[in-house]
């Protein structure tokens, strides 16, 4: 990792930015002109967006957080060092990884709580949200990203009653989600259909679909992506979340990829495998296959092929074993 990293400290002077012309000059934490060639091209290399407001950049070179600034929606960003991104992402796949060897005994408590009954209870809409990550690859969506009078997007936790559909017989989640993306998928999975199509009709005129109904109070009670995650911790024994569905699902959609295409005499034909391994998971998140190599698919796995090792099956039980192997 080269040189050790220091943690930045936000509140303390950093490095500026001001307009001049059509590009930015950058000041010095006394308010001087940044010349410093070396300076000027870490800051080069930071690719901080131009509508960024607020730019603050960290003046050393070895800080953990590199600059931080507000996008034009208002939100607070951040631009780690690459080797503090790498360290996290090696904790994240690991942590990943383990996860998902206690992903059938979890399948299995979901089962539990969809038919426990037939009401609208806590665990049953909770478990109905979770087997829909599990079998979609949703992102659980923010309230911030749902309330914005232009340009809303979703994910489960806030999707309205509106966003669920009887199409041709079938029950369908039809959406926008982040970036602009419009997500239509039929559910087949009986259980949550029949979930969703009751919450459909009883939280009709409502902001949220998913709720689930307290005797106690007599009233509704409405879920959030706090909720999820903690129900998703009680389930697994596991500091897990929501996105970790993401992560896991997306390195075994690139795994059956490579083992469909199977291993390639030369790099530059496996390389053309991995990259066509990125659409395909990019599409099934709904991003691009650059954010899908960086964020959602295990490096480690992508090692393995691209020095001549190809998945055989590119199932989950195969996927866990490649990727414990290849940290032992």
């Amino acid at each position: 990792m080269g040189k050790r990293l220091r943690r930045s400290v936000l509140t303390k002077p950093g490095l500026t930015r001001r307009r001049s012309g059509r590009g930015f000059r950058y000041l010095d934490t006394d308010g001087a002109p940044v010349k410093d060639a070396e300076t000027l091209e870490r800051i080069k290399s930071l690719v901080i967006p131009p509508a960024w407001k607020d730019v603050w950049i960290c003046p050393d070179p070895r800080g953990h957080i590199q600059v931080t600034g507000i996008d034009a929606a208002g939100r607070k960003q951040y631009r780690y060092h690459q080797d503090w991104r790498t360290a996290r992402d090696e904790e994240k796949f690991d942590r990943v990884r383990e996860i998902a060897g206690r992903l059938p005994r979890m399948r299995d408590r979901l089962c539990e709580d969809l038919t426990a009954g037939r009401g609208l209870t806590r665990e049953r809409v909770l478990a109905a949200i979770v087997r829909l990550l599990d079998l979609g690859m949703f992102r659980i969506g923010g309230d911030g990203y749902a309330s914005r009078e232009e340009d809303p997007s979703y994910g489960l936790s806030t999707l309205r009653p509106e966003h669920v559909r009887q199409v041709k017989g079938e029950l369908m989640l039809k959406f926008p989600g982040k970036s602009g993306v419009e997500h239509s998928r039929v559910v087949e999975d009986g259980e949550v259909a029949e979930v969703l199509s009751t919450l459909r009709r009883r939280r009709k005129g409502q902001d949220r679909l998913f709720a689930y109904w307290n005797p106690a109070g007599k009233c509704w009670q409405e879920i959030r992506a706090d909720a999820v995650n903690d129900y998703l911790r009680e389930i697994s024994g596991a500091p897990m979340t929501a996105k970790d569905f993401r992560t896991w699902h997306g390195t075994v959609t690139a795994a059956t990829e490579l083992a469909e295409a199977g291993p390639q005499p030369t790099k530059t034909k496996r390389r053309k495998v991995v990259a066509r391994a990125m659409r395909e998971v990019a599409d099934k998140l709904g991003n691009t296959p650059a954010v899908a190599r960086a964020s959602y698919v295990d490096p480690r796995l992508l090692e393995k092929y691209e020095d001549g090792e190809a998945p055989e099956r590119g199932d989950e039980r195969e996927v866990r074993k490649l990727l414990k192997d290849a940290t032992s």
